[in-house]
């Protein structure tokens, strides 16, 4: 046999060899499981405040259970619940209740409890505040920080612009009876948090935010209101005034109704509550009597600080329940806001040329953010003889009211 003949024969006996073992080789057991369906995203809106205090950490917490994905879009109150009245949001978060009847239709779960505090910049020599300061420093009748115990110097207040921003809108229905009252606070931002660095950079600045916005922010002062200072055990047991119950607002008519429960489902676990604490909130099941406490403090705040009682808006009441709301409707949307700013701008200006053209007819037309006290000083009269050539029994004055500010 010639050695080409022996190596093609060597190669094919190779070849065979090797299919045999191929075919030999046991095949390896292929098995495919059923493709587990999807777990549909739930998206939050809400205000900056709730997102900071609780949800961001609540979300992650929820994402690392492996319930789901939560995705947080913080920006303002008015913005959510107006996402999650159209379906474009699952749930919001709100520094306050329901108060229009555009709200009825959402359910208003509260999940903790939280604190609206007046922050200062830290150099401010004033620490403390009483209730009737506070409210006449946003009515525009305190106007100087030397009034109050601190330099002389102008106090510039801040707020933030929309009127139904959480916060806002929660420490006005304390304070006036109503959260749309306007206030003297010409300086104003899209949210809390930009109203937090914008006080950060003026030493006579005053806004409100809350306890667990600001917890451990070094770079803002804290006052203390009535003598108390705002901490989860005076939140707890009632001692200070401005307590707030925060919420969770969902629509019962969201196709992914199932996910949104097991969602609220899981704030009443110990994860959440331990969260809440590290963010300075009391655990909404954790202070019951501060809902009964919630209804009867009102009537006792606004008789400490002058102001007159307006009809109750919905209580607390218990996680879960569906609000009605009776009250006026405020805006819900970016577009609603835009249209309203174009208004008031209108009917400020409108306002401002009544008011010079009665100049010399020594009456005032009210234009937007007047208050009594601020036209008293204008002219330089006292608040008591604008209410007795006028005929006013309290300090309240509305847009286009024309008011004497001359005995003749």
């Amino acid at each position: 046999m010639s050695f080409r003949l022996a190596r093609i024969l060597s190669v094919a006996l190779l070849g065979v060899c090797a299919a045999t073992a191929v075919s030999a080789a046991p095949r390896a057991k292929t098995s495919k499981k059923p493709a587990q369906p999807a777990v549909p995203t739930l998206v939050w809106r809400g205000d900056v405040t709730t997102a900071r205090g609780i949800v961001i950490d609540v979300a992650k917490a929820y994402e690392k259970a492996g319930k789901g994905k939560i995705e947080v879009q913080p920006f303002n109150t008015a913005s959510g619940l107006d996402a999650v009245a159209k379906g474009s949001a699952d749930f919001a978060g709100s520094a306050r209740g329901p108060d229009g009847t555009a709200e009825s239709s959402l359910v208003f779960t509260p999940m903790a409890w939280d604190a609206l505090v007046m922050i200062t910049y830290p150099s401010n020599p004033v620490s403390s505040l009483t209730l009737k300061q506070v409210h006449d420093i946003y009515y525009g009748k305190i106007t100087n920080w030397k009034d109050v115990g601190g330099n002389d110097e102008p106090i510039n207040l801040y707020a933030v612009a929309s009127p139904g921003d959480g916060v806002e809108y929660s420490l006005r229905k304390l304070l006036f009876g109503r959260g749309s009252q306007p206030v003297a606070a010409p300086r104003l931002y899209v949210n809390t948090a930009k109203l937090e660095e914008a006080v950060t950079l003026d030493p006579k600045a005053m806004g409100v935010t809350t306890l667990a916005g600001i917890s451990g922010n070094s770079k803002v002062k804290m006052l203390h209101i009535n003598g108390a200072p705002a901490t989860t055990s005076t939140v707890k047991d009632g001692s200070y005034p401005l307590f707030i119950p925060v919420y969770l607002i969902t629509n019962e008519s969201n196709p992914k109704a199932a996910q949104v429960k097991g969602f609220v489902d899981f704030l009443s676990t110990d994860t959440v509550r331990s969260i809440a604490r590290q963010h300075s909130l009391v655990p909404y099941d954790e202070a019951p009597a501060l809902a009964e406490l919630d209804a009867s403090r009102r009537p006792t705040i606004l008789a400490e600080v002058g102001a007159r009682p307006m009809p109750q808006e919905t209580p607390v009441a218990a996680p879960g329940a569906t609000y009605a709301s009776r009250a006026a409707v405020a805006p819900t949307s970016e577009r609603t806001q835009d249209a309203k700013q174009a208004l008031d701008t209108r009917n400020e200006e409108s306002a401002a040329k009544k008011a010079e053209a009665s100049a010399d007819a020594k009456t005032h037309t009210v234009g937007k953010g007047d208050t009594l006290g601020a036209i008293a000083k204008k002219y330089s009269v006292s608040v008591s003889d604008l209410r007795s050539w006028n005929g006013l029994k309290n300090d309240m004055v509305r847009i286009g009211q024309v008011l004497k500010v001359s005995a003749q």
